[in-house]
């Protein structure tokens, strides 16, 4: 199954109609900095997109590299963080990809509504990537829709979007057996997210690299 041009939909959409794009940061990861679960660190965002997410933790002291294979979104996350006065840096890679372009590991690495993008032939190579650019002991974040989410219609894996791309709704298992070989989970449970279009039921990760 092929994926969408991601690149595409942040050249001729507005922000404001890209369903992931968000103005604030998720309730979610708030909660993590203000419970003191994650303190400032070096720090990466797979999956940035315009990078609100990244700006909200420079804000706080983080140490942030953004990441994401759209250019388009790199360069809009640049000039958002130039914006608020942010120090951020952006990165234009594939995550399925060998990661060249990244230099350094990370002590948190965090991925928000990105997995679910990610098709299951790939999500090996995904997580080993993550693994690779993180330290050992460092925290993973990620939140991606469960297979009992009914914002989109249907109760199929795969289903597709209004605008266009093709996402896959995970079950607890699937992300237990898929980072456990490489993370010690914390904290894995079924959780309602708040969204653009509506609430959505979303899997919930919290894990240590191994």
């Amino acid at each position: 199954m092929k994926y969408a041009d991601v690149d595409r939909i942040y050249q001729t959409l507005p922000l404001e109609n890209i369903p992931w794009n968000s103005e604030t940061p998720p309730d979610a990861l708030v909660r993590l900095v203000q419970e003191g679960v994650v303190r400032p660190c070096k720090t990466v965002d797979l999956g940035c997109g315009a990078g609100t997410y990244a700006v909200y933790l420079a804000g706080l002291g983080f140490e942030v590299t953004g990441v994401d294979s759209s250019p388009t979104a790199i360069r809009i996350a640049g000039e958002n963080a130039k914006k608020r006065g942010a120090r951020c840096r952006f990165v234009v890679a594939d995550l399925l990809g060998d990661l060249y372009e990244m230099t350094g590991t990370f002590d948190f690495a965090y991925d928000w509504e990105f997995l679910h993008h990610i098709f299951p032939e790939d999500r090996e190579v995904y997580i080993r990537n993550v693994y690779k650019i993180t330290n050992p002991g460092a925290t993973y974040f990620s939140v991606c829709f469960a297979e009992s989410d009914s914002q989109f219609g249907g109760t199929g894996k795969y289903r597709s979007t209004r605008i266009g791309t093709t996402l896959y709704f995970s079950s607890e298992s699937e992300i237990r057996d898929l980072v456990s070989p490489y993370f010690t989970i914390r904290e894995l449970k079924t959780m309602d997210v708040s969204s653009k279009f509506g609430p959505h039921r979303a899997v919930y990760l919290l894990a240590a690299r191994r």
